[in-house]
């Protein structure tokens, strides 16, 4: 999530004084469960408050670069989550949330794994899915002084990224061995420092084994983030090299990767106060967001996220729950957009609550006194304003586009232009040689499309988006759009556009590939609405252009500002999806009659059977699980108590991408896996609160009681390293 760079600092003017301040604020103020820390700093800023509170590792054993270490098990899953090596043979253990979409692709009406579960019986039963890939983290470093010396105060905002743009190509191209690794310089602290990061990717990733939908994801959007938990929220999967233990594309020759680490399994359980780490790739905080961001989140963006999104859910539930193809092809996208429309929603509702851009606008007001000193105004006097400028001129906008944004995320033909049509546009113009290399590929994108696609519901999320995008904008709306609507026709277009495109039928586009031609593309409805929404979307004027180079560069100065003033009491940047380290310690909510467990840290799969509801689509359960909790069947995996864990809480500091992320214990060893977060807290990307936040997590036991009690899969279990 967040990371810290003391180098930066070094070179600054007021070095004593700031060096003095940080070691005040290191030791007394910030608590160990806040924080996402780089690995490469855990030894100088927080190894002796970890091991004080139980880690009994040393720093070379969490990160190095000459030896293997616990960063070498961690993995970036498919982009957007987190996963971790736990057997020598490439054995991978993510969220069922996080699988969810393989394994959706995986399944058909005849053979559903999403609703019935999968487990390989051996490695030649393992699944492939179309594409799916982990990343693993080979180092980091500091670029900072090498690429701000590239730059001046005197250049505009444009200029200062070019030239930024240009030395960051420079050093990823360096460090990618001809191509070997990914290299990838991020920003941090608004820009004021850069760090690179090398990776390594594997593409032959399979599916090893999912639980039923009735236990991975039990509780369903009701249960989504909140506490107490009770679901089952993992699955499994593996990763494949060449001969070498090199990256390859997928192949039957392909043999199971062996990690330079993979994790053991601890089955001792977990009680209040022991130590918990956590390892990751969080994706995004905004801890250092100004009052007016907040504000406008709160007011104007997030409340038209929640209403755009419930708008697309409820048109494809109606056909989803009519059709069970129709179930399986929308699934991942439902499953996505609910997510996002119930955390948007939390989140408006705990910025409020919490009154968190008052208490930012305070302490920006104590800023704008300081940056107007005369020794600091030159640099800094104008950045409040500034920033307050560009809030209240995009308000209407932010609005606006959040509107667009979900219907991009809903409708399968809002964006064609970029997808489908993009690509059919690229083969009308090619040479007839080129065409022909680039048929088969196209046939089979066309197929993919349609195959996700069910014209009823496609039709029905376009014109419900249009008509609330129309009516609510309250802005400047795309003009084919804003005529539609005027007219009362949106639905009446909309379906004369299904009559006409080509994009509403497979034979049409097979025809196309064919005879290409690429007017018929320019002028197809579907694809001329998507090319001027999307560039709708995009639209700046010259004053919003400026407001938002202004804007950009005093974000960056007060991000600056703040450290230098000592007077924000954030010491490290927000999360961007790079891999971080967070610690704390396992820690209950006050008592809730709705757990039965006797300490509010954990939940117990008798809680689970009390929320069961047969053939409810949230809470129904399978069968055989109620029996082996009848029998209290639990084999080696019960609490020492005799009940059954399910979930546990912890109060380290996480956000979304952090989904799967392995909890370890004081010896690295693995008894948790992260998957949530408690809605009292949803303010937590913003500001993060000591009192409220938790992480909920699966206990490993769990997922082991699962794969091998539940499923019978005991084989999967075996070669796993198990301490007891």
């Amino acid at each position: 999530f967040i990371v810290y760079s003391p180098l930066n600092i070094l070179i600054m003017t007021q070095f004593k004084r700031i060096t003095l301040a940080l070691f005040l604020f290191v030791g007394i103020f910030v608590r160990a469960d806040e924080g996402m820390w780089f690995l490469m700093f855990i030894d100088r800023l927080n190894h002796r408050d970890m091991q004080k509170m139980g880690l009994q590792l040393t720093a070379e054993e969490i990160y190095s670069i000459n030896h293997s270490s616990l960063k070498d098990a961690v993995v970036q899953f498919n982009g957007g989550c987190t996963a971790e090596l736990i057997s020598k043979d490439g054995l991978l253990l993510t969220n069922h949330h996080c699988g969810y979409d393989a394994i959706a692709e995986l399944s058909t009406p005849e053979k559903d794994y999403l609703t019935n579960g999968y487990w390989a019986a051996d490695r030649s039963q393992e699944l492939k899915p179309k594409s799916l890939y982990v990343r693993f983290f080979v180092r980091m470093d500091d670029c900072t002084k090498r690429v701000l010396a590239k730059v001046s105060k005197n250049m505009t905002e444009a200029e200062r990224d070019k030239i930024i743009r240009e030395e960051v190509a420079l050093i990823e191209k360096e460090n990618s061995e001809g191509g070997k690794y990914v290299v990838n310089v991020r920003s941090f602290f608004q820009g004021n420092e850069f760090y690179f990061f090398v990776y390594q990717d594997y593409k032959d990733v399979r599916l090893v084994g999912t639980p039923p939908n009735n236990i991975g994801k039990f509780g369903g959007d009701t249960d989504n983030w909140e506490w107490p938990r009770h679901t089952g929220d993992f699955s499994m999967f593996r990763v494949y090299a060449d001969a070498n233990g090199d990256p390859a594309d997928y192949s039957t020759t392909n043999v199971p990767l062996h990690p330079k680490h993979h994790l053991p399994v601890n089955l001792n359980g977990v009680k209040e106060g022991d130590f918990a780490m956590i390892m990751g790739y969080p994706g995004r905080t905004n801890r250092w967001l100004p009052a007016g961001g907040i504000d406008q989140n709160v007011k104007y963006a997030y409340p038209a996220w929640v209403e755009a999104s419930k708008t697309a859910m409820d048109a494809m539930k109606v056909y989803m729950d009519k059709d069970a193809g129709v179930r399986l092809n929308y699934a991942s996208k439902y499953a996505r957009i609910a997510n996002y429309w119930k955390n948007r929603q939390g989140m408006i509702d705990a910025l409020t609550k919490f009154q968190t851009a008052d208490s930012k606008a305070i302490n920006e007001t104590k800023f704008d006194a300081w940056a107007n000193r005369p020794g600091n105004k030159a640099t800094y006097g104008n950045v409040v304003k500034n920033i307050n400028d560009y809030y209240t001129a995009t308000n209407d906008k932010a609005r606006h586009d959040n509107y667009l944004m979900i219907l991009f995320r809903g409708s399968g033909y809002a964006a064609i232009s970029r997808g489908l049509g993009a690509q059919l546009m690229t083969y009308s113009k090619a040479n007839a040689t080129d065409r022909a290399q680039m048929k088969m590929k196209l046939k089979a994108a066309i197929d993919e499309f349609f195959a996700n696609s069910y014209a009823p519901a496609e039709i029905d999320i376009l014109i419900n988006g249009l008509n609330l995008y129309a009516a609510k904008a309250n802005y400047e709306l795309e003009p084919g759009i804003e005529a539609m609507y005027t007219d009362g026709s949106v639905e009446t277009e909309i379906r004369a556009m299904f009559a006409v495109s080509l994009f509403a039928a497979k034979n049409r586009l097979y025809a196309f590939l064919e005879i290409p031609n690429a007017g018929m593309i320019e002028n197809d409805p579907f694809f001329a609405l998507s090319t001027n929404i999307i560039k709708h979307l995009s639209k700046r004027s010259d004053e919003l252009i400026r407001l938002t180079d202004e804007y950009n560069k005093a974000y960056r100065l007060l991000v600056a500002g703040l450290r230098e003033s000592g007077l924000s009491t954030i010491i490290y940047p927000d999360a961007n999806s790079t891999l971080r380290l967070t610690y704390g310690k396992v820690s209950a909510l006050p008592a809730d009659k709705r757990n039965d467990a006797k300490i509010n840290n954990y939940t117990t799969l008798q809680g689970a059977i009390n929320k069961y509801k047969p053939q409810d689509e949230e809470f129904d359960l399978p069968q055989r699980l109620i029996e082996l909790n009848k029998n209290k069947d639990f084999g080696r995996y019960a609490d020492k108590a005799g009940y059954m864990p399910v979930n546990f809480l912890t109060n380290n500091d996480i956000t979304g991408g952090n989904s799967g992320s392995p909890v370890l214990n004081g010896k690295g060893e693995l008894i948790g896996l992260t998957f949530d977060g408690n809605i009292e807290a949803m303010a937590g990307d913003v500001i993060f609160d000591n009192k409220l936040q938790k992480t909920i997590n699966v206990d490993i036991r769990y997922v082991l009681f699962i794969i091998d009690k539940y499923a019978g899969a005991k084989h999967i279990v075996d070669e796993m390293t198990i301490v007891q």
